[in-house]
């Protein structure tokens, strides 16, 4: 992203986010693309599309880069399918887990923030999310 938050968001954007967070840390996913976990659960991870995903796609597959974000239920994903398709997507290998797929190259800075930040509160240990939300105040 350029310092006016227009133009396609990248994974240094991402690391730079994630990392800013207590205790995240980035660590090589099983299939070594760059994941980023708290006290070693992942919450945001680099997820490429596969074989089974473009064919249950079709013509509607994206073809920008895709982070994986954990979510705090399907409650949740629900809301991001339906809040902005062009932005949020899953496939049926996600269904019925608590995840979305985020289109990098159409997420605003902010959003960005929020979403990650979000993933991190789903899968942070409950004190240390809750010490966090105290130290960065209202809103």
């Amino acid at each position: 992203m350029n310092p006016y938050g227009v133009g396609m968001a990248s994974w240094d954007d991402v690391r730079r986010i994630a990392l800013a967070l207590p205790e995240a840390t980035e660590r090589a996913s099983y299939d070594g693309l760059p994941a980023w976990r708290v006290r070693d659960k992942p919450f945001v991870w680099e997820r490429p599309l596969r074989r089974p995903d473009l064919d249950a796609l079709g013509a509607a597959a994206p073809d920008g880069p895709l982070l994986g974000v954990r979510v705090a239920d399907l409650g949740v994903k629900e809301a991001l399918l339906a809040d902005d398709p062009s932005i949020y997507l899953t496939t049926p290998h996600f269904d019925g887990y608590p995840a979305v797929l985020v289109r990098l190259d159409r997420i605003g800075p902010s959003e960005l923030i929020e979403v990650i930040t979000d993933a991190w509160y789903a899968r942070a240990p409950k004190r240390l999310a809750a010490a966090h939300r105290e130290s960065a105040g209202p809103g």
